[in-house]
């Protein structure tokens, strides 16, 4: 029988909105959007994208290392990215940082607006914890 491990920042928008930040079952992690987040769930860096990128990874890691499991584990991310266009190079060059050689399955999607006010990405991503760290 599988168990189902959840887990959470415990920041306001997890009772206020009513999710989880990640639910494994079985052999996987879902992950939900992971953005510019401090320790007390306060939005950092409104309109800078390079800074809320940097503490988008660091909010990831968080999750990843709840679990005790690597980035190379993390088989699909989706990327919502304000003015895309414009940011395209920084998340290429950011996620190239971040995965180093491992490359996961990923989207990326332009959209107008995100949660909060400056916002201008949010990472979703899903884990296997089968495969080699």
């Amino acid at each position: 029988m599988a168990t189902v491990d959840v887990f959470h920042h415990n920041v306001p928008a997890e009772s206020d909105f009513g999710y989880s930040q990640a639910i494994k079952s079985g052999d996987l992690i879902h992950v939900s959007g992971q953005l510019s987040l401090d320790e007390a769930g306060e939005f950092l860096h409104a309109d800078d994208f390079a800074a809320q990128l940097k503490q988008t990874y660091v909010t990831m890691d968080k999750v990843l290392d709840h679990y005790g499991v690597t980035r190379n584990q993390i088989v699909s991310q989706t990327l919502y990215v304000v003015d895309l266009r414009q940011n395209a190079a920084a998340v290429a060059r950011c996620n190239l940082a971040y995965f180093g050689d491992h490359g996961p399955a990923s989207t990326v999607v332009g959209v107008t607006e995100l949660t909060f006010p400056g916002q201008a990405i949010e990472i979703s991503f899903v884990v296997d914890t089968k495969l080699p760290v």
